[in-house]
């Protein structure tokens, strides 16, 4: 049983938390940075606590400070949500020392997934198909250009540690080796404080599709249906939709086994994605798991009706996980856009400031998860997401036409946004196909400017 939850996070998935706790009758405390006192999850909590100064690493990423923060607030379980501290073993592993729920995966599971390069392995021995690549991270050029010539351009330089696209680098020929592994090491050094990097073949123009876990401490173990998260910009996703379309059901059921075996190897406890790449041939591929709660979760609350963030939490406190196989089902598609303060006209670089007049969209078939308002100051020390749009239909072209609907009612005034960029792209044939891949976006941003 969670007697209370320190919330340690902010923006969107600090709130979506709040309201999973409320609804369960769970009390819960709002950890925030200074800059996020005026924030909304702040503003709605029934308890808050400051956790230190707008920079991350001495709030979000301080585990000292957000340890102290459940103590001295008497929480005996800790919610990371996504980002900062989510997939980090050390604070599950102090949690574990000092009687605090981490509601999450093991310090043991994460560790084993958190390095791309063991996961890999790991998961190769279970069973699952990986991409080609190096079986240990590489030290430096004269390995890198060894390991390329077996392996072939074009080739990926990959962080071992972390994801999110940082510290990721396509390789067309060795004259651009040398130059990708230096940014990728530094990348991940500043991302994740690890520079280790491997090597992977590249696929061209292939399908992201990753298939959400559910998993308790008994080895139940559901893949809880899959979603297609190929419209990505410098491999931060844009477009989520579930169910994935254009997929056989054999297709379907295999990446779906494949999953389920994955997180069987590791003693996966909690919520979680496993993720594939598939290649035009109808191939896929293993590329790494994601030991948290995702961005794009709610797409597959909507086609299923199942609540992952109220199950990570009854999963924590020690309950069976026991669904039925009609829950598993999709029902109808869904479809998630991410709203950012970004300029798309200018590379989508972030945009920090006021946020003028903000009115979100409604109507049949309409979810969205913010923590934005009117008046709201985007801050400019985190992530540029201000919400998302999550539309429904009974089939993808109805759940398309209301996103587009949805797109046209929001109105954000005083900071840009990719809205125009994304209704553009909802209209394009290919994506009204489902013939897009991970290279789309570019491809498409490439040809506006033309």
């Amino acid at each position: 049983m969670i007697r209370k939850v320190l919330i340690a996070n902010r923006g969107e998935i600090a709130l979506r938390v709040l309201r999973a706790c409320w609804e369960l009758g769970i009390p819960a405390v709002v950890a925030y940075s200074e800059a996020d006192r005026d924030s909304l999850p702040v503003r709605l909590a029934d308890q808050t606590i400051c956790i230190g100064p707008a920079p991350a690493d001495r709030s979000y990423n301080n585990i000292p400070a957000i340890i102290s923060a459940a103590v001295v607030t008497g929480c005996d379980a800790i919610h990371p949500g996504y980002g900062f501290l989510a997939e980090n073993a050390l604070l599950a592993e102090i949690c574990e020392e000092c009687g605090i729920t981490f509601i999450g995966p093991r310090p043991a599971t994460l560790r084993a997934l958190g390095d791309k390069a063991e996961a890999r392995k790991l998961m190769q021995r279970a069973g699952l198909p990986i991409v080609p690549g190096s079986e240990d991270p590489v030290r430096d050029v004269s390995e890198a250009r060894r390991v390329a010539r077996q392996l072939g351009y074009p080739l990926l330089v990959k962080a071992a540690a972390g994801g999110g696209g940082r510290g990721m680098r396509i390789v067309r020929d060795e004259r651009e080796l040398a130059t990708a592994l230096q940014v990728a090491q530094q990348e991940a050094q500043a991302a994740f404080g690890d520079p280790s990097v491997y090597l992977e073949r590249y696929l061209e123009r292939p399908r992201h599709v990753e298939v959400q876990i559910l998993a308790d401490q008994y080895r139940n173990v559901y893949a809880v249906g899959e979603r297609d998260c190929s419209i990505q910009r410098r491999y931060q996703k844009l477009i989520e939709e579930a169910p994935a379309p254009e997929l056989s059901p054999k297709l379907r059921r295999a990446l779906h086994e494949a999953a389920v075996r994955g997180a069987r190897a590791v003693g996966y406890v909690g919520a979680g994605t496993f993720e594939f790449l598939l290649d035009q041939e109808g191939r896929f591929y293993f590329t790494e798991a994601n030991a948290r709660i995702q961005v794009e979760h709610p797409v597959t609350e909507v086609v299923t009706g199942l609540d992952l963030v109220q199950w990570q939490l009854a999963i924590a406190a020690g309950e069976v996980l026991s669904l039925h196989e009609r829950e598993l089902v999709p029902h109808g598609h869904a479809i998630e856009v991410r709203i950012t303060a970004e300029d798309p006209d200018r590379d989508f670089a972030p945009r920090a400031g006021k946020i003028e007049e903000l009115i979100w969209p409604g109507g049949p078939g309409i979810r969205v998860d913010s923590h934005a308002f009117s008046g709201y100051v985007v801050p400019p020390h985190y992530d540029s997401l201000l919400g998302k749009v999550i539309a429904w239909g009974v089939d993808r072209t109805q759940a398309i036409e209301r996103l587009d609907r949805a797109l046209r009612e929001t109105i954000v005034r005083g900071v840009p946004t990719p809205i125009p960029v994304l209704r553009r792209i909802l209209q394009h044939p290919d994506f009204r196909a489902a013939r897009h891949s991970t290279t789309f976006l570019a491809e498409f941003l490439s040809s506006q400017h033309s």
